[in-house]
């Protein structure tokens, strides 16, 4: 298990100045031999090592200590791979049940096939969804262009799979449910980063495997789950850049004879950090996140300000006496730059299908085979447009009008929705699950859709997106507990996925008044798997602790981590739409809320 201390201390010892030398006292009695505190190497503080995997275990299970070791070494990959197996099995497994068009996969499935054929969405006829479920297949697709209030992104990752497996269930199901699969292994990588334990990185992503929520939208063409898939990269992104940013300021500290790296005040204000492409990958992400739903830019501003501090954090453990100046100085705009601009370009380069389709006008029809509002600077105002009529040198900005006024139309579409949901919830109940939304809901008669033939009343068959419970109610205590690790023991780790968790939650928040609905929360749940990963490592103990203390940890975080895997389980079959006895059903329905 990795070590439970922060590495963000600043100070070799306690009270003296990062940089400062030993008391002349101390110097004069070393004479006597006076050797004083162990002086701990700064390069450990600013980049610490991976815990060494232990042997144990496959000695045990036969292998030679060789092979044995072989094995151990192979864990910091083979451990995420096996759980994102795990995942996908899970989340492959009958991908086009229901075979319907569930919740909203009526807008996105259909949006996702329009922009294969158009570049742009078209319009649809209200009888569309049972047409393209029918046998024979019809897809009664117009190329009318449709109005739409969310960016393409997210279509277009959903196209992919409609492209490989037609305008099917599994089709517009297929990349929501790899996303959802990589995203496992991605956080499996992330946490071994952060903790620096190949065991807790594999626990989160086990945690994120079996967790409801994940799992439903990991199933359904909707686009909040790409959403999250992108903001975890760029924060992955983010830790390697961290890291690396840090080896190079350890490298560049001067090493006493003994080995030993100290902080040096002149490297770490002066030293430049060089070219990051980590962080510029982490920029195309986020852009990528705020096109398929805007609520990224708000994830952007908070991994700008978390990479800002990680930055200062780095000078100041490195021996910066100003490191805010030195920030300021070496690092800030060039995290600017490599983020905002960086994403700002990735976003509108998403709208390539709709910049290109120019579509032809005539006087009698308008525009035609053209996106949304695609030539509104071109339209005279007249005619509902923006009547910019120069076609000189200036003409190359009316597709960028014309897309502002369209994002200022969807922002007042978006902040305007308040027409009433029967799903609806407020941003306070999310953590604790209190009102899912059913995506899907059946009542099979005796003998119908697996419902018994001996059944004494219809039979239900339900896909509910709802958060494992046990899983949801124990990170309400892990965030406390990162809560405290990060005020009060200046922890960076807990600090991260504090950010992410905020970056994801805080601003629905803004909108209380709006209809929003639970599932968006899906953006920060790997950030709630990390905290209870991180809450159970200190479950079992810190390094150094007793062989009781280390027992009774281990049977603790044992226990949680069986009861939130059986607790998927048990609702299972509400997570995948199998057909249950209505006594069964209601036996899982622990809250009146969930109805």
């Amino acid at each position: 298990m990795g070590r439970v201390t922060s590495d963000t201390a600043t100070h070799a010892q306690p009270g003296r100045a990062a940089g400062q030398h030993p008391p002349a006292w101390q110097r004069r009695l070393r004479r006597f031999g006076y050797a004083g505190r162990p002086r701990s190497d700064v390069r450990e503080r600013l980049v610490p090592p991976y815990a060494q995997p232990g042997t144990r275990l496959w000695e045990a299970l036969g292998a030679a200590p060789p092979a044995a070791a072989r094995i151990a070494r192979w864990t910091g990959w083979g451990g995420p791979l096996l759980v994102a197996l795990f995942a996908g099995l899970l989340r492959f497994w009958r991908l086009d049940s229901p075979r319907k068009v569930i919740f909203d996969e009526t807008y996105y499935a259909k949006d996702a096939w329009a922009l294969l054929r158009l570049g742009y969405e078209g319009t649809w006829p209200k009888n569309a969804n049972a047409k393209i479920i029918g046998d024979p297949q019809q897809i009664p697709l117009s190329d009318a262009a449709g109005y739409v209030v969310h960016p393409p992104v997210g279509k277009w990752v959903i196209a992919v799979g409609e492209q490989l497996f037609g305008l099917t269930p599994f089709g517009w199901r297929f990349m929501v449910a790899l996303l959802g699969t990589a995203s496992v292994l991605m956080l499996c990588r992330i946490g071994r980063r952060l903790f620096r334990s190949t065991f807790l990185g594999c626990l989160a992503g086990v945690l994120l495997a079996v967790d409801g929520l994940h799992f439903v939208m990991s199933r359904t063409a909707l686009l909040d789950l790409v959403v999250m898939f992108f903001v975890l990269a760029a924060f992955g992104c983010l830790l390697v850049d961290r890291d690396q940013a840090r080896a190079r300021l350890a490298a560049a500290l001067p090493v006493d004879p003994d080995g030993t790296a100290r902080p040096d005040a002149e490297v770490a204000a002066r030293l430049k950090l060089g070219l990051r492409p980590w962080r510029i990958a982490a920029g195309v992400c986020l852009g990528l996140a705020a096109g398929t739903k805007w609520n990224g830019l708000y994830v952007l501003a908070a991994f700008g300000v978390m990479t800002v501090l990680w930055d200062m954090g780095a000078r100041r453990t490195a021996g910066a006496r100003k490191p805010f100046r030195s920030v300021l100085r070496r690092d800030t705009l060039w995290a600017f730059l490599a983020t905002v601009p960086v994403a700002l370009v990735t976003y509108l380069a998403t709208w390539w299908g709709w910049f290109t389709s120019s579509g032809s006008y005539s006087r009698k029809t308008g525009w035609t085979h053209s996106g949304y509002f695609r030539h509104w600077a071109e339209t005279p105002k007249s005619q509902g447009g923006g009547g910019y009529s120069d076609q000189g040198f200036w003409a190359w900005l009316n597709p960028l009008r014309s897309l502002w006024h369209y994002e200022t139309e969807v922002y007042e579409f978006h902040v305007g929705l308040h027409e009433p949901h029967i799903y609806q919830s407020n941003p306070w109940s999310w953590l604790v699950q209190s009102r899912p939304v059913s995506y899907f809901y059946e009542s099979p008669s005796a003998g119908e859709a697996g419902c018994p033939k001996d059944a004494t009343e219809k039979c239900a068959r339900e896909v509910l997106a709802l958060g494992t419970p046990l899983l949801w109610w124990a990170a309400c205590f892990a965030v406390a507990y990162l809560l405290f690790r990060w005020a009060l023991r200046r922890d960076w780790r807990a600090g991260a996925i504090l950010c992410g968790l905020a970056a994801g939650y805080l601003p629905w928040f803004l909108y209380q008044e709006r209809t929003i609905f639970s599932f968006y929360a899906v953006v920060f749940v790997p950030f709630l798997c990390l905290a209870v990963a991180m809450m159970v490592g200190a479950i079992l103990g810190p390094p150094g602790a007793t062989e009781n203390r280390r027992v009774i940890g281990t049977v603790g975080a044992g226990v949680l981590v069986l009861l939130i895997i059986w607790n998927f389980i048990y609702f299972f079959p509400l997570y995948t739409g199998q057909t249950l006895p209505m006594d069964q059903w209601r036996a899982r329905i622990w809250l009146d809320t969930w109805i």
